[in-house]
């Protein structure tokens, strides 16, 4: 797995590539702007970047450009952007940069870019050049669609925990038992997925951010990770 460097300003958006690429195994690390990063690069070199390029203090081409005039751009670049046209994606590819990626940004467009990233970085291959086709795809990261296909199921499924088996009392308040309910549901798909939130996700059909929120509201730790 991989030390990916994350450089957003927008807190959203630090926080579910955090979740996202955390699921993947990867040790992220986060930077709000182009001082932080900075500071992140010199501390440990990453194995690539997914940078920004609106930022206020620093813009991300600007940073890039810092980056390969003090020959620090030895780790592949991803430019993330909302806003930017093809002149400033093919701008930063010809500075240095190995692939672009339109927000809002679709999951498996995200994980297949970061694996060709290090792919390439392992290969010692030059950057391919940007697509000039930035319309973003109807389904991006933040829905269920663009969640990756379920893997196939296990030979072995765990057992359902005992309260899916009829044990939830039935004597209490609707609200109480299908908060019991909800949280014997979550727990299973949790165990089930070895804790990886991309796969309860598209398990439970709930999109990441709520999925989140359901687990934070019964009090259920979202990154236990199997110890095997």
């Amino acid at each position: 797995m991989a030390r990916i460097l994350v450089v957003d300003d927008e807190i959203g958006i630090r926080e579910l590539l955090f979740e996202i690429l955390y699921d993947e195994g990867h040790t992220v690390e986060l930077a709000e702007n182009a001082a932080q990063a900075r500071a992140a690069r010199l501390r440990v070199r990453p194995d690539l970047v997914l940078l920004d390029i609106w930022m206020p203090d620093t813009d991300g081409v600007t940073l890039l450009r810092e980056w390969g005039s003090q020959g620090l751009l030895d780790m592949p670049v991803v430019m993330m952007s909302g806003h930017a046209t093809i002149d400033t994606a093919v701008e930063a590819t010809r500075i240095g940069a190995v692939d672009f990626l339109e927000k809002p940004i679709t999951l498996q467009r995200l994980l297949k870019t970061i694996s060709n990233g290090l792919a390439r970085e392992k290969s010692g291959a030059q950057p391919q050049p940007v697509a000039k086709d930035l319309t973003p795809p109807a389904n991006t990261v933040g829905t269920n669609e663009a969640m990756p296909a379920a893997s196939a199921p296990s030979s072995s499924e765990p057992a359902a925990p005992s309260g899916l088996s009829g044990n939830i009392s039935l004597d209490q308040p609707l609200r109480e038992a299908r908060d019991e309910f909800e949280r014997v549901y979550f727990e299973y798909h949790l165990v089930r997925e070895n804790h990886s939130m991309t796969r309860v996700s598209e398990r439970t059909g709930l999109e990441r951010t709520h999925l989140y929120r359901k687990l934070k509201q019964l009090g259920i730790e979202a990154r236990k990770r199997s110890s095997t």
